[in-house]
């Protein structure tokens, strides 16, 4: 052993020194007793802590043993850790002759047993410097090995950069020279995880496998990516946390008491058979901070408070909310108070359904702890009424609880309106959005408000002198913060309700960034190959007479006449068939499999249909599935219809991720589905034939940055999308979601005045509506349907002759009943409303909205004989990666009350509408020029962006907003005009000219004014 006054100061000795002396001034001692290298034990420690701690036991066996008593306890020890585990043993004790003994004693969840801190605080941590471990090679020593009473639990290997060598070669080290055989590292019999640490950097890894030796990352992440910070007093290594926070004493001893855990997957091989894979899990650095931040901060405030977290993909979310989920079940407050009854765990992943029993079951080593529920809203509510202390549910079961309870109470010959006892409840949400702030999320809340939330309704009913409409205010309560429920909402994507309905700030509680988890290697950087197509092409009309359409329906129609053309599918087939078969079939070992996006269901069908048939032309070793919802009507053949199921050869929709796990299939062709939560990582490549933006495309995109061993790449190849409004949409989550421009609650005010002017309604009619809606559940009965139905009429007739005799008008008012809805199901969540009106014409026109009539207007268009394609070519028009920058947020914008206008519709000669799509324009302003500035005009004014800026900004403010729009639009629009489009990006007096008339024209006309005539 190097001793500290001959160590160098730039040496890994002093290094070595540095940690030593730190552990031991904290809690640990120095081990330097002999160490058995066959049985990878420290004999007399663990002897002495069994003899100090146990002596009843110790006294029993020796009876039996005498002099042998100690060699039979080490025995049967070594013979359970090498049988079980020493993760195991450790946690559970093992047997010797009929007697459980134990090796160790972990800290109790509460103070309530003396005995118990006094155990636990007789636990001796050792540290242990150039262990000498192997028979076969004596002179092979570890650096620094951790033990716990006498057994090793943890090495680390570590390096100084300042003498040239880092933790890439602790990490060699642990490859090369540490045989996987030797007893100290044989997995999960002796230690549990091993460090390769230099002065920089932390990575881990809990199986020796020689070459094959994974590492994982365990730093703490700097400035929204990987790494670690430097000390911002600059006293310490940038790992310091390593030895001061992580293997701290108490750090060390909790992490061996309640987060390792043998993970035990079932997994299939390349010829689809099952096998189990076992995997001990050491948590990462976040999930580790996560994990007790959020416990810390739940013992601290009580419940009643609610928690975002914002973890990319790649971040081992489902062993983070196991971990939390079991801490929070058995948390107790400083009072030695239990803080939650039951926690619920909301998720609709049957993997984390199974994986939270397994892992919890192995912390707790009980049956009952955790229920599932997978029958009905009945089991359900039984379990919420037991205090189940943890249950796994969706939330679609939650509003139909309350008559489950109403009918338990009934059974039971009790009184009672089916009201849950008051329960203290931590509520996780796995994958939290924007449904989760709606009204099935209120449901939740209004039934595990339980008896305080009725009470507090009865109250305000009574405050009011409306004792008949106690439900109106339990209606209202049940939408703020519960005093008794805390949410843990989990998400990588987070919008701006999530932002708002779940933090406090605005800020996510917790972060691990998309731009960490890429650098950290635990996700692909899917952006990093992404190519894109543009289909030029020219229709001309093959009808004789020149019928007036509706621009808007009409576009919308030849869209999906062009979409649909068997051309157009058959050239994008072979553009994605052969790229497939000719570079990443051989990806991956040769396993690699494609995901093709398609715009609709119809679309999937021709795709899947186009695909096979071009692959049997060819021959190639391609077999392809189709998933999309429901069954599908071709209108071109009379009563045929398609569903996934037929379509791929009877395999049943539940069955369709494993089969496409196997190396029988190659490519999936998917409508609506598979675009968000399926984790396949020898998914390579993704075809893109649909419009994407915002959170969607990088949930869909995200489907290909699962990583794989032998996955080195991804390839994204779009025929639709603009490369930088896919920027644009990863740019917001990149290191993180900020919250942006924010809803006005007066804007709710404005909105009812504005409603109520119009004279739809009368407030009558919402006072009789409500008094039904809000009747107690025991006085409702079937007429009241009827009743309500007939209350709704009125308004549905006023607003039908409004719509004749001005039907811009009452699309106005339609959409300001949305605006009004969506404003107060977000801002009734974050601001306690007392205002019982706004409650009544809420529910009123939640009720109203599906009965109003529809636009009669709304033209349907087939234009399959009256159009010809008569030109079409498929172009390469960009390739290379997408870079997101670092520093830069993109902020989210919350929900507003604005664009609530109408485009006016002109009829056009549909000769004029195939004009603005397929004609080249000359320079000199003309008819037909001034269609395809109408369409710049039309897509501008439809913008949500632009017609909120417009509602709130001054002309010239607004001027700055369009003109930073103004050139995409002009860009998506270059096969349309290209002479126009090169002449606005090169001449500026052509630019100045036509941007000042466009930013007239459009403001003028999402204000409401008449647009000018262009000069």
């Amino acid at each position: 052993m190097i001793s500290n006054s001959s160590a160098s100061r730039h040496s890994e000795a002093a290094f070595e020194s540095v940690i030593e002396e730190h552990l031991l001034a904290h809690g640990y001692v120095r081990v330097n007793s002999q160490f058995d290298r066959t049985r990878a034990i420290f004999p007399d420690e663990a002897i002495n802590f069994i003899r100090t701690t146990q002596p009843k036991e110790w006294a029993k066996l020796e009876a039996l043993h005498g002099e042998n008593t100690a060699t039979q306890i080490l025995t049967d020890l070594c013979k359970w850790m090498d049988a079980y585990g020493s993760l195991h043993t450790l946690r559970h004790g093992f047997k010797c002759y009929g007697r459980t003994l134990r090796i160790a004693y972990f800290k109790a969840a509460h103070g309530l047993n003396p005995g118990l801190e006094a155990r636990y605080a007789t636990n001796c941590v050792g540290i242990t410097r150039q262990l000498h471990y192997s028979d076969r090679d004596p002179a092979k020593s570890l650096d620094v090995t951790l033990s716990l009473n006498g057994i090793p639990i943890a090495t680390l290997e570590l390096k100084n950069p300042l003498t040239g060598q880092t933790f890439e070669n602790a990490k060699q080290q642990y490859r090369k020279d540490r045989d996987p055989r030797e007893p100290v590292f044989e997995f999960k019999r002796r230690t549990l995880v091993h460090f390769a640490v230099d002065t920089e950097e932390v990575w881990m890894t809990t199986r020796l496998a020689s070459d094959a030796t994974h590492f994982l990352p365990f730093n703490q992440g700097c400035e929204g990516g990987a790494g670690n910070p430097s000390d911002p007093n600059g006293r310490t290594y940038r790992t310091a946390y390593l030895w001061e926070e992580v293997l701290q004493r108490d750090s060390l001893l909790d992490l061996l008491a309640r987060f390792l855990h043998l993970q035990i997957e079932e997994k299939h091989d390349d010829d689809g058979r099952k096998f189990k894979k076992e995997s001990m899990i050491f948590p990462r650095y976040h999930q580790l901070q996560a994990v007790r931040r959020l416990t810390d901060a739940a013992r601290r405030e009580g419940v009643g408070h609610n928690y975002l977290i914002e973890h990319s993909a790649g971040s081992g979310k489902s062993n983070t909310i196991g971990w939390l989920t079991h801490r929070l079940a058995s948390l107790h407050d400083d009072q030695d108070r239990r803080v939650f009854d039951s926690v619920i765990v909301i998720t609709d992943r049957r993997v984390l359904d199974q994986q939270l029993q397994d892992t919890i079951y192995q912390f707790e080593h009980r049956q009952g702890v955790v229920q599932k529920i997978d029958e009905d809203s009945r089991q359900l509510a039984q379990a919420l009424e037991s205090a189940v202390p943890i249950i796994i549910t969706t939330l679609q079961k939650f509003p139909f609880v309350s008559r489950q309870l109403l009918k338990l109470t009934e059974e039971r010959n009790e009184q009672g309106r089916g009201v849950l006892p008051t329960r203290r409840c931590a509520v996780i949400i796995d994958e939290a959005h924007s449904s989760q702030s709606g009204e099935t999320a209120t449901e939740l809340k209004g039934i595990l408000g339980g008896e305080d939330l009725q009470e507090e309704a009865r109250k305000r009913a009574q405050e009011e002198g409306l004792e008949n409409q106690e439900e109106l205010f339990r209606s209202m309560a049940k939408r703020a913060r519960q005093a008794n429920l805390s949410f843990f909402a989990f998400t990588a994507t987070p919008k701006h309700k999530t932002l708002k309905v779940f933090s406090d700030n605005g800020k996510p509680f917790h972060r691990y960034t998309m731009r960490q988890a890429i650098e950290e290697g635990f996700i692909m950087d899917v952006l990093h190959n992404y190519t894109t197509y543009k289909s030029y092409y020219q229709l001309i009309k093959a009808c004789k007479n020149d019928p007036n359409v509706e621009r808007k329906n009409a576009a919308r129609a030849l869209a999906r006449f062009m979409r649909l053309h068997p051309h157009n599918i058959a050239q994008k087939t072979e553009v994605m068939v052969e790229h497939f078969n000719t570079f990443s079939r051989h990806k991956i070992g040769g396993r690699a499999k494609a995901m093709v996006v398609t715009g609709s269901r119809l679309e999937a069908v021709r795709y899947k249909q186009s695909f096979d048939k071009y692959i049997k032309e060819k021959g190639y070793p391609i077999k392809t599935l189709v998933a999309f919802s429901g069954v599908v009507t071709d209108d071109k053949i009379k009563d045929k219809t398609y569903s996934e199921e037929a379509m791929n050869q009877g395999i049943r929709e539940r069955e369709l991720p494993e089969r496409f796990a196997t190396n029988e299939y190659q490519v999936l062709l998917v409508a609506e589905k598979y675009q968000t939560g399926f984790d396949q990582p020898l998914l390579h490549t993704m075809y893109v034939d649909r419009r994407l933006a915002g959170i969607q495309a990088v949930q869909t995109l995200s489907r290909l940055n699962r990583t794989h061993p032998q996955k080195e790449d991804t390839f994204v190849l779009d025929f639709i999308n603009d490369r930088e409004e896919i920027r644009e949409a990863f740019q917001q989550f990149y290191e993180g979601a900020e919250i942006g421009e924010e809803a006005k609650p007066e804007q709710l005010y404005q909105l009812q005045a504005e409603l109520d002017a119009q004279g739809i309604y009368l407030q009558e009619e919402i006072e009789y509506f409500c008094q039904i809606y809000f009747k107690p559940k025991q006085r409702q009965s079937v007429s009241d349907h009827q009743a309500m139905n007939a209350a709704l009429d009125p308004a549905v007739d006023r607003f039908r002759s409004l719509y004749a005799d001005n039907p811009e008008e009452a699309e106005v008012w339609r959409r300001k009943v949305a605006a009004f809805r969506n404003l107060y199901s977000f801002l009734s969540q974050i601001i306690p409303y007392q205002d019982s009106d706004l409650e009544r014409l809420y529910i009123f026109l939640r009720h109203l909205s599906p009965k109003l009539p529809r636009h009669k207007n709304e033209a349907q268009y087939d234009f399959d004989s009256d159009i010809q394609l008569e030109y079409y070519r498929l172009q390469k028009i960009s390739e290379g990666s997408i870079v997101l920058r670092k520093g830069y947020s993109q902020p989210l914008d919350g929900p507003k009350a604005v664009g609530t206008g109408v485009v006016r519709e002109s009829p056009v000669k549909l000769s004029q509408l195939i004009d603005t799509i397929n004609s080249r324009f000359g320079t000199d302003f003309n008819q037909a020029d001034q269609l395809f500035f109408d369409q710049i005009v039309e897509a501008a004014a439809n913008s949500e962006e632009l017609q909120q800026a417009a509602q709130v900004n001054s002309a010239d403010k607004f001027a700055l907003l369009f003109n930073q729009m103004l050139e995409s639009l002009f860009v998506e629009r270059v096969d349309q005009n290209e002479t126009i489009f090169a002449r606005y990006m090169n001449d500026r007096d052509f630019q100045k000219v036509v941007s000042d008339w466009l930013v007239s024209e459009v403001y003028q006309r999402l204000i409401g004014n008449k647009p000018p005539t262009m000069k």
